[in-house]
C-alpha cells in the first residue's frame, strides 16, 4: 500500500502494510529520528507530532489514515519561534537531562503555548499528562514552560 502525505512541508510518500503506525512510517520510512518510540500504547508522549495541526500519539495513529494529511514532527518545529523559545527555556530551566522525551515534550509544549498562550497552572499540568519523564521530576518541565510564556508573550 502506498500513501501520500505531507510532512514537515514537503510531500512525501511511503510504501506501507495497512498496520503501520504514523510512528513507524515517520521513523523507519522517511528517517526522522526525533519523533521517539518508547511504548507504543500512547501512554508516554515521546512520538507526539501533530497531524492537520492537531496533537496525536504517531504510535496509535495508522500511517494510512494519514493520506493527504499534514504532519509535523520535532523536526517541523525547527524555524517556529514558539518552539525555540520552548527549546532554549528548557536548556535554561534544566529541563532536558538524558533527552529521550525532550521531543515529545518541545511538540506539546509548542502546540499548548500556540493554542492557549497564557495557560494556567492546572492547564499546564493537564497538557503535560500525557508525557512522561523519568530523569528531571517534571518541576524543571513545567519552569521551562512557564519561561517560555514569558519569552513569547
Amino acid at each position: 500500500m502506498r500513501v501520500a502525505l505531507n510532512v514537515n512541508g514537503e510531500p512525501r510518500e511511503g510504501d506501507l502494510w495497512g498496520g503501520e503506525s504514523l510512528l513507524y512510517l515517520l521513523r523507519e520510512g522517511f528517517g526522522l529520528w526525533g519523533t521517539k518510540n518508547a511504548c507504543e500504547q500512547g501512554e508516554c508522549g515521546s512520538c507526539a507530532v501533530l497531524v492537520d495541526g492537531v496533537l496525536k500519539c504517531s504510535c496509535l495513529v495508522l500511517a494510512a489514515s494519514c493520506e493527504d494529511c499534514q504532519v509535523t514532527t520535532i523536526e517541523g518545529l525547527g524555524d517556529d519561534p514558539v518552539a525555540g523559545a520552548v527549546q532554549e527555556a528548557m536548556v535554561s530551566a534544566g529541563g532536558v537531562q538524558c533527552g529521550f522525551c525532550t521531543p515529545g515534550f518541545v511538540v506539546v509544549m509548542t502546540e499548548l503555548l500556540k493554542r492557549h498562550p497564557g495557560a494556567d497552572d492546572e492547564e499546564v499540568k493537564q497538557a503535560l499528562a500525557g508525557n512522561l519523564c523519568r530523569c528531571t521530576g517534571y518541576a524543571r518541565i513545567v519552569e521551562a514552560l512557564k519561561r517560555a510564556q514569558v519569552q513569547i508573550a
